[in-house]
Order: C-alpha cells, then structure tokens, then sequence
C-alpha cells in the first residue's frame, strides 16, 4: 500500500445509530463536522458492531451492493446506496502485517454500522473502505489486535470502530430521539468518559464487572467490543481520547472519540 503523502490518522470509536440517523440534523451535523476537521484519509478501515466472525475477516474489496441488516423501518432506508471503491490494496496490507489467520468474504457488503456514519461522514462516497471483522469478545485480544493494526494510520489509513456506547435496547421504554436516556445508560456512559479520561484502559477492560449500568447498558457486547480496537491502535500511550460527539439518542449513549 502507498504510502507517499500520506498524513497520520486518528483511530475513531463511533456510536453509528440506526438507519434514521440520516435524518437526525442534530447528529448528522455532529459527524459531518467531526470529519471535515480530520486529515483526508487515503482509505478507511472499519470494524463494525454488525459483523463477527472469527477467524478475522475481511469483506468485499470492490464494490458490491451493502447490507440493508436492519428491520422495520421506512422502504426509503432500503433504497439507499452508498458505492465507495473498494480498497484491495488495505486488504493485502493487513494480511501481510497480521501473525494470525485471515480470511475472504469478497461478497459481503458494508453493513450500516459502517455506511450509515460514512454518509454523514464522507458522503462523496470516494474514499476507498474496507470493512473488518470482530474476530473475538475478549478485550484484551482485540487491544493487541489495534495494536497490530496502529501502523496503517501512519499510512493515511482512518480506523474507525463502530458500535454505540449503551446499547440496551431491550430495556427501553420509548423509541424516540429525544427519550430520556435511562439511569444505567447515563451511569454507564459517565462512567466510561471517566475511566477514558484516565487512560484505565485495564478498568475498561474489566467493564462488566466495574461499570454501572450492566448488564442493561450492554446486555450483548459486539457495540463495546470496537472500543478496545480503537484503544489499542492509539500510538500515544498517555494521550487522554479527544471526545467529539456526546449526549444521547433515544437514550442510549453516542458519546464518540479519536485517539492519537
């Protein structure tokens, strides 16, 4: 993979929402304002809540139809498309920078973990994307997996995990935008920005067992599990992670950041 003029990347932890995201103002102007103060990304590698599958796979690496993996909502979410150009080179990369098992998917589509933001984000839609695999739940794992991966940011590549900070949705009560968040959404959240702060990484890691909230805030975890990727591709051990986006939707948590 070129590297010539490549400028470094953050690594992003996202809350990604559902399909009505797109038409949330409030939050699409969030993340369109997010990305326009980052550096152009020469590709962008995404490890979505919506895909797990060990060993660590890799999807489509031209483009093919996305993933409407979603139910219940307006016809128009159905009809939507979002044709970036696929990113072989990134694929080749990684296969070649990682001592473990990867494998093809080369027909699986971006899932709307990944082309929901991404319209916000990018929506000229001409930044190639790759989309990745969670492998494992373990934290640990999937930190020395960011680990592995921090190199590719100094290659122009944009690592993005994307998942949701709260993910209860069992235990909501009203399905509106602007719910009020419950109580373990909130404590959760405070919590997680409060360990972050610190760098507790460790403290993170034992989430379920020291964070408020659960096991409502994440009754699954595939929408934390990202998190760790991110963290473990920062290159700046005592660099606290930069918040972009708080606040809440449909009370559950969008808190995401960048980290250096």
């Amino acid at each position: 993979m070129s590297t010539d003029t490549a400028v470094k990347m953050p690594a992003l932890y996202i809350g990604h929402g559902a399909p009505p995201l797109l038409d949330d103002p409030i939050w699409s102007g969030q993340l369109a304002g997010w990305s326009k103060d980052l550096p152009a990304p020469k590709a962008i590698l995404v490890i979505s809540a919506h895909w797990e599958s060990a060993p660590l796979t890799l999807g489509a690496t031209e483009t093919v139809p996305l993933i409407y993996d979603f139910g219940g909502f307006a016809p128009k979410y159905y009809n939507m498309q979002y044709t970036a150009p696929g990113a072989p080179e990134l694929a080749a990369r990684i296969k070649a920078m990682l001592n473990e098992p990867v494998t093809d998917q080369p027909r699986r589509g971006l899932d709307h973990g990944a082309w929901v933001p991404l319209m916000k984000m990018y929506p000229d839609a001409n930044i190639p994307v790759l989309q990745m695999s969670i492998p494992t739940h373990d934290p640990e794992k999937l930190f020395e997996l960011g680990k592995k991966l921090a190199p590719l940011r100094d290659e122009g590549v944009l690592i993005i995990g994307s998942g949701f900070m709260t993910h209860g949705l069992p235990f909501l009560k009203e399905f509106r935008i602007e719910a009020t968040p419950p109580g373990w959404s909130v404590e959760f959240d405070i919590w997680a920005k409060e360990v972050l702060q610190r760098g507790a990484v460790d403290e993170l890691m034992n989430y379920k067992a020291l964070a408020p909230g659960m096991p409502y805030a994440h009754p699954t975890v595939e929408h934390f599990a990202p998190i760790f990727i991110t963290l473990g591709a920062a290159t700046v051990a005592d660099a606290a992670p930069q918040v972009a986006i708080e606040g809440y939707w449909m009370g559950l948590a969008k808190t995401s950041f960048q980290v250096a």
